[in-house]
């Protein structure tokens, strides 16, 4: 956050005053969308806006009004239009990098590290001194691994600017990797000296004593930012992970089972309880974490979060084991679940009777096993998850029907327990279960693993929850999203869209799945297909069903064979 606030504070102070065009408010307007000063940001956003529609205002100051829709934009991480206001704003002021810097950062926070590498070197070429693309092109080398050319990047920002926080603890990370302890501590050292109060190099200060061995150093390190907040997670992961390389495995349990107690979806904590669980040899468990934190759908990550996904799908691929199975003996589990009695919204009637009727389904098709379980509070959800989790292992197919309250909030897809309270945005990552948790969940099975989201309703805490500085809040269902190989998951409405509960009983979308695989010898990738066109034409047009990822290609998959 501290980077992107960084990115804004630079972008948005390029436009020079210079005398006002005609028109008291106009005037106004201009001086107001100017003054990066200004307490109230709606009111500064506001009177950009009001340039911008005037048709009036152009070059620089029309490129300034852009940029501050980009930066409102960004800060909601809504990257896309963010994009298309900093394009504007590179229109009107083809000369000014600082536009085309701030959307290559958006760019790379979207995930299109090409598209922001280009933009990063196209700034170079323009400016080769500017210390913020260098540091902005050595992040990007950083999170995709090129540590000596992330290392050249900070080395050549600081040298510009000495003072630049984040390149000093960012540059301290790097050789950090690299085992340059040295320069890494003085990193830090200089980092914490510039701004005692920001914790970022002390985050990292503690990862630091962690690969040097010095683990008590690294615990006290952790212990000093804690104190001043007990429920960030980084250091708290931290801290664990300094307990487990010290072999305090009980320690490092009971950290890593907190920090998952504020917020089951944490990637780094699940991918080290992972390997805590594997130096314990329970490997089912270290598999189970392993699955949690392997599954990205988000299309970025940081450093240390890449990392631990990297490590744990390694981990996940050496601990699985392969158990092929004769056709006549494929073994199918699913789990249903259906969500409707809400404790602080308005219920749903038809989740729990969606689900029933789904279960039915499957279990009148030939599923050996068939769990439904409804009204899932947030800790019985997870507890499902794992259940399911490990007899998916054991399974070939594992399929998860989920009914109920489900949207994206910054950037991830949440289900929503019937007991969540969502009363500001970011309450999403401790109270609702991750869309990777779930897919995590039929993880394990051999051959087809399908997730089905009748989910995408409009977003009942939208009106009451507090919306924060750093996060977008969707209030209709979910974004699109990109499975990893071999996964399936299908939304009752297209990304970006809602679903119906329908005038009957039953929803549109559950009640053609369960009409549909009843047909013998369909295929599922074109029975899902039958469904989308089944519910777009039930539903008068109103709603279309959409499929994401496949499952693997060299086999075809029936609920129903057939002869």
């Amino acid at each position: 956050m501290l980077r992107a606030l960084f990115v804004s504070a630079v972008i948005l102070v390029v436009s020079p005053l210079r005398p006002a065009m005609a028109g008291p408010m106009l005037a106004d307007d201009l001086e107001t969308c100017r003054n990066k000063q200004t307490e109230d940001k709606a009111e500064r956003l506001d009177a950009c806006e009001r340039l911008i529609a005037g048709g009036k205002t152009t070059g620089k100051d029309l490129a300034l009004a852009y940029a501050v829709r980009g930066q409102t934009f960004g800060q909601k991480r809504n990257y896309d239009k963010a994009i298309a206001a900093f394009n504007a704003a590179h229109d009107a002021d083809p000369d000014e990098a600082n536009y085309i810097n701030a959307r290559g950062f958006a760019y790379e926070q979207k995930g299109d590290d090409d598209h922001a590498m280009a933009d990063y070197n196209l700034v170079l070429q323009m400016r080769p001194r500017s210390p913020l693309a260098l540091y902005n092109r050595g992040t990007l080398y950083m999170r995709k691994a090129a540590l000596q050319s992330a290392l050249d990047d900070f080395n050549a920002a600081l040298a510009l600017k000495p003072d630049l926080y984040r390149a000093l603890a960012d540059r301290g990370r790097v050789r950090t990797v690299n085992k340059d302890f040295d320069g890494a501590l003085a990193d830090f050292a200089e980092a914490e000296r510039l701004f005692p109060a920001v914790p970022m190099a002390h985050n990292y200060h503690c990862l630091a004593f962690t690969a040097m061995g010095k683990f008590d150093e690294a615990i006290a390190e952790c212990n000093g930012v804690i104190e001043k907040a007990p429920k960030y997670q980084f250091p708290l992961v931290s801290r664990a992970e300094a307990y487990l390389a010290k072999g305090d495995l009980d320690a490092a349990l009971q950290g890593f089972n907190f920090v998952l107690g504020l917020n089951p979806n944490n990637v780094r904590a699940h991918a080290s309880r992972g390997e805590l669980f594997e130096k314990k040899h329970d490997l089912a468990q270290a598999r189970a974490d392993y699955r949690s934190a392997a599954f990205a759908l988000t299309p970025y990550d940081n450093f240390e979060t890449g990392l631990a996904r990297q490590i744990a799908r390694e981990r996940l691929a050496a601990l699985t084991p392969q158990a092929p199975t004769a056709p006549d003996k494929v073994r199918r589990i699913a789990l249903v679940i259906g969500n409707g009695a809400y404790k602080n919204v308005h219920p749903l009637d038809n989740p729990p009777r969606d689900a029933k009727l789904i279960a039915g389904a499957l279990h009148d098709i030939g599923f050996q096993t068939v769990t439904l379980s409804n009204d899932l509070t947030r800790d019985k959800f997870f507890e499902t998850l794992k259940a399911f989790a490990t007899e998916a292992e054991k399974a070939d197919w594992a399929v998860v029907y989920y009914a109920g309250h489900g949207f994206e909030i910054g950037g991830v897809n949440y289900l929503v327990p019937v007991d969540a309270r969502l009363a500001a945005d970011k309450d999403a990552e401790t109270e609702a279960v991750a869309l990777e948790q779930v897919i995590a969940a039929v993880g394990g099975a051999h051959k087809l693993r399908l997730v089905m989201l009748d989910a995408c309703r409009d977003n009942p805490f939208a009106p009451t929850m507090q919306r924060t500085i750093e996060l977008k809040l969707v209030d209709k269902g979910f974004s699109n999203i990109e499975p990893a190989a071999g996964f399936m998951v299908v939304y009752a409405a297209k990304h970006g869209e809602t679903a119906l509960d329908g005038d009957g009983v039953d929803s549109p979308f559950a009640t053609a799945v369960v009409r549909d695989i009843k047909q013998p010898h369909v295929e599922v990738r074109k029975l899902f297909d039958i469904v989308r066109d089944d519910v777009w034409s039930e539903s008068k047009h109103q709603q279309q069903p959409f499929t994401y990822g496949s499952p693997p290609g060299r086999e075809d998959f029936y609920f129903v064979a057939g002869k």
